[in-house]
């Protein structure tokens, strides 16, 4: 896969330059489609974007799904799909699909995700994804339990059930994450990234795709659209 590498002065700069391409694509796929379907990263980083998202007057519908999220509660401060709902719920022209079960149950929240999935093959109009200093995206982690079935680029499977191991002490749950073939099904996909410690990894998973990092598979997958990558320190 090719990439196009933006480096930005700040955080600001980044979120200012990827939210011009979400807008873009957003209103192109509107007018084509009368949707845009979006696959949406977790985190504090890109919160900004989404509660500007959800403050414009769009003439059609925006379908916005969690690339990855935690099995908890909706209302859990972890939810990624309660931080969507509530950067665009306001909006009446926005929706969000959810991957997890509103009371956070692993087997109920898998069974969703598929179901939710199967009822939504169209490719994405946009991909907007983060990476950890550990290099995984979404909740690809190395070491995960069926890392290997994720990472595929061309299983036909489009979620996995997936725990990091070992658990972060921070986030200690498992996950429903989109997979890396689910992913590159989408007209174009752009990398968020922060920091000396995540430049490093993406160089290393940039120059090999041996590289031991889950992002390697992303940069080195063949695919119809080329990575847009946005660091800042």
């Amino acid at each position: 896969m090719d990439w196009i590498q933006n480096d930005h002065a700040d955080r600001f700069s980044l979120l200012e330059h990827a939210g011009t391409a979400l807008e873009r694509a957003c209103r192109a796929a509107i007018q084509r489609d009368g949707e845009a379907f979006l696959a949406l990263a977790g985190g504090q980083t890109p919160l900004p974007l989404y509660a500007w998202l959800g403050a414009i007057d769009w003439a059609g519908r925006v379908l916005a799904v969690p690339t990855d999220d935690r099995c908890v509660p909706h209302a859990h401060p972890a939810s990624n799909v309660g931080q969507l709902q509530a950067t665009l719920g306001g909006n009446p022209q926005a929706s969000v699909l959810a991957l997890t079960s509103p009371e956070g149950g692993a087997d109920d929240s898998l069974a969703l995700a598929r179901a939710a999935m199967a009822a939504h093959p169209q490719p994405f109009d946009l991909v907007l994804l983060g990476m950890g200093a550990d290099g995984h995206f979404a909740s690809l982690f190395a070491g995960a339990a069926g890392i290997e079935e994720a990472l595929a680029p061309t299983t036909g499977t489009d979620v996995v059930a997936i725990t990091p191991h070992p658990l972060p002490a921070s986030a200690p749950w498992p996950r429903i994450s989109l997979t890396l073939s689910r992913l590159l099904r989408a007209r174009e996909i752009h990398l968020l990234a922060t920091g000396e410690d995540k430049r490093a990894v993406l160089d290393a998973c940039r120059a090999s795709a041996s590289a031991p990092y889950p992002l390697a598979a992303l940069l080195h997958a063949d695919a119809p659209a080329p990575i847009h990558i946005h660091w800042s320190p």
